[in-house]
């Protein structure tokens, strides 16, 4: 295994890879931010400098630790020259296998056996995303949730073929950059979360579908409902405080009536097909001015950020 995991290429310059490559240069790695195109490092740069802004002001991160993680992460539109002498390469490039499949086969060409791939899928096969690699056992999944320099949690997935070795460092190497790592042991479609918040989101759009409540309200019981304790804890703990007698007896009467679909839900593709598609276009189930996508992305990130603090026991700024 490498040496130089401090050495790190995050390769894709969007909105994930500029947050992974905020998160891993203020956990001390010298970070190589790769794209091709010119303009997604400018957008970058501007991201990263206005998060961690945010974390300043709100008393996660000092002046000097802003400065620093800025100093930490370099620029590249060649992938040869960002992947050099990297121990560790993060992808986070589009949701495209084929994409994705031929990045990995450029690296292969470009680093030794001992580098560690991670790919940042949200959903994609570990083992589909290897299927080609000479060396399928260095190769992990890491999946970071968005937004990325804000959410805690990243799925670290074992592909068929990846290691225990891999798979371990990988987890200590998240856990070190100040993440929650979550092992996933199986290599699942949707890995964990993905797998429970589509469920959810499946249930929400039939309840709309069938005018049981609107979108607006359908979401307002989970905000002040369920959702409150989402973030204290999980369903299976809420099982058990709930009482497991009640939740067999629960189940036993609620599961039959709940969707179980397994094509997606017709408004959604309605949405999609007249180009609807939520706030990069203005609007989706909800009108999204520019005005009011940036100040509710601006609340969630401060909400998301003053809940991680009162769990962690820190002050209020």
């Amino acid at each position: 295994m490498p040496n130089n995991l401090y050495q790190t290429a995050v390769l894709g310059a969007g909105t994930m890879g500029h947050g992974i490559a905020q998160v891993m240069a203020l956990a001390g790695h010298e970070v190589r931010l790769y794209d091709p195109q010119p303009q997604a490092h400018d957008k970058a740069r501007q991201a990263i400098a206005k998060n961690l802004a945010l974390c300043v002001e709100m008393g996660l991160n000092s002046d000097e630790q802003a400065a620093s993680c800025l100093e930490h992460i370099s620029h590249h539109t060649d992938l040869a020259t960002a992947c050099l002498e990297a121990g560790l390469i993060v992808e986070s490039v589009p949701e495209d296998m084929e994409l994705k499949r031929g990045l990995y086969a450029s690296l292969e060409e470009l680093v030794p056996p001992e580098t560690i791939l991670c790919t940042n899928t949200s959903a994609l096969s570990i083992s589909e995303l290897a299927r080609d690699l000479k060396h399928p056992d260095r190769f992990v999944g890491t999946h970071f949730w968005n937004p990325a320099q804000v959410m805690p949690c990243v799925e670290i997935i074992k592909g068929e073929r990846t290691s225990l070795d891999t798979f371990e460092r990988v987890v200590e190497i998240i856990r070190k950059a100040g993440k929650e790592p979550v092992k996933v042991l199986k290599d699942l479609p949707g890995f964990l979360g993905n797998r429970m918040q589509h469920a959810l989101q499946r249930e929400a759009m039939s309840l709309v579908e069938q005018g049981v409540a609107s979108a607006e309200d359908v979401d307002r019981v989970v905000q002040h409902g369920f959702g409150l304790r989402l973030a204290l804890m999980g369903p299976m703990e809420r099982a058990d405080m709930g009482g497991l007698d009640i939740t067999l007896k629960v189940q036993n009467y609620l599961l039959p009536y709940l969707d179980d679909r397994t094509t997606a839900s017709p408004m959604l593709e309605k949405q999609v097909a007249v180009g609807r598609l939520g706030l990069k276009t203005g609007a989706g189930f909800f009108e999204w001015p520019a005005d009011k996508a940036a100040r509710i992305v601006s609340q969630r990130d401060r909400a998301l950020l003053s809940i991680i603090m009162l769990k962690r026991g820190l002050p209020k700024p």
